[in-house]
């Protein structure tokens, strides 16, 4: 507001009160006035300052908590794939213990096949313990081959196959998540 409609103010607060300006009393109200209005407009710009920096402050907060988040996240999976994968080679000697139970001979005595049952229930187990944390096999046996989720150890010229279809799968390959924590081993079938 300009000089100009502060004299309106001040001459409208001193006609109700029905009292004639004077001189000497209207000098210093009038400086007031300017000084108050002024004192004013400073308050409101430093309040809108403070909230420009709380506004700015939530957004480093709030971008501060997904980073924090994110890299917790992060860490976690890292550590349970560090976990899986030393596990995985146990899962692979409990699976072998089973695949040597099915070919075990009929006169094998009760207490081996009770003890091979035992490493079966023990291979599910695992299984079951690695699935809850999101391990999955990378699917092999005749799927086309991709060099992404299988390594060939083998190949095999034949016929009775697609060439680049997996023929045999050696060793399981695993995933966590969308992350290949080991490409599966397998033979793989090519053109004669």
């Amino acid at each position: 507001m300009d000089d100009q409609g502060l004299e309106e103010d001040f001459d409208l607060g001193v006609h109700t009160t029905g009292e004639l300006p004077s001189n000497e009393a209207a000098g210093p109200v009038f400086a007031e006035l300017i000084a108050t209005r002024a004192e004013l407009k400073r308050v409101e710009t430093e309040v809108n300052e403070l909230r420009d920096s709380a506004a700015r402050r939530q957004a480093d907060f709030e971008n501060f908590r997904k980073r924090i988040e994110r890299e917790r996240s992060e860490t976690y999976n890292r550590a349970v794939a560090d976990l899986v994968t030393k596990l995985l080679p146990v899962l692979d000697n409990l699976r072998r213990a089973v695949d040597a139970e099915a070919s075990a001979e009929g006169n094998e005595s009760d207490e081996f096949r009770h003890f091979l049952n035992g490493v079966d229930l023990i291979h599910k187990q695992l299984g079951g313990v690695l699935e809850a944390l999101g391990v999955k096999p990378v699917a092999a046996e005749g799927e086309l081959f991709d060099p992404h989720l299988h390594e060939a150890v083998l190949t095999e010229e034949t016929e009775e196959h697609e060439p680049d279809t997996v023929m045999q799968e050696i060793v399981r390959g695993y995933r966590l998540g969308d992350k290949l924590l080991r490409p599966a081993l397998v033979k793989v079938a090519v053109k004669k």
